[in-house]
């Protein structure tokens, strides 16, 4: 957590170049039912999980091996009083050669404690960003795939 947003990081023994594609590959470590595209500067992509939540991303910024940047254009929380808390945050990966691999950084920046969905939300940035990490030394992520991956997801969608 740094006061810009939610961070993390891993270090992995692939190289740069593993973990900039395996970032762009969506489906693979996030959610398998994403739609669009993350490939290039310009594409935009949207995630969505039920009713619950919904966001409309675009990659603002790729700096090869070094760094990708998206920004949430729109975003739909049901379970929040603020609906669009996403809403213009970015989502920035920065990545970077260390001895024996990779090491890979992830801030949301913009989401802060003071969000309602902080708590869920960096549940699930953890989870997932495990599964990113799992992709690229695995070749094999552990992306949504219709049911809940955390005890938080389990909870929303038990209300819903």
């Amino acid at each position: 957590m740094t006061d810009k947003g939610f961070s993390t990081s891993f270090t992995v023994d692939q190289p740069p170049q593993a973990v900039f594609a395996a970032i762009c590959n969506v489906r693979g470590w996030w959610s398998d039912d994403i739609t669009g595209s993350a490939q290039k500067v310009g594409d935009r992509f949207t995630h969505q999980v039920r009713d619950l939540h919904r966001c409309d991303i675009e990659v603002t910024q790729m700096v090869p091996e070094a760094r990708i940047v998206w920004i949430v254009l729109a975003n739909h929380f049901s379970f929040t009083r603020d609906k669009t808390e996403w809403t213009g945050t970015e989502i920035v990966f920065e990545i970077a050669a260390v001895p024996g691999g990779t090491r890979v950084g992830f801030t949301h920046v913009g989401l802060v404690p003071d969000y309602e969905c902080y708590a869920v939300c960096t549940d699930g940035w953890q989870t997932y960003v495990a599964s990113l990490r799992d992709l690229v030394a695995t070749g094999r992520g552990r992306p949504y795939v219709g049911e809940a991956r955390t005890q938080s997801e389990a909870a929303l969608m038990q209300g819903h």
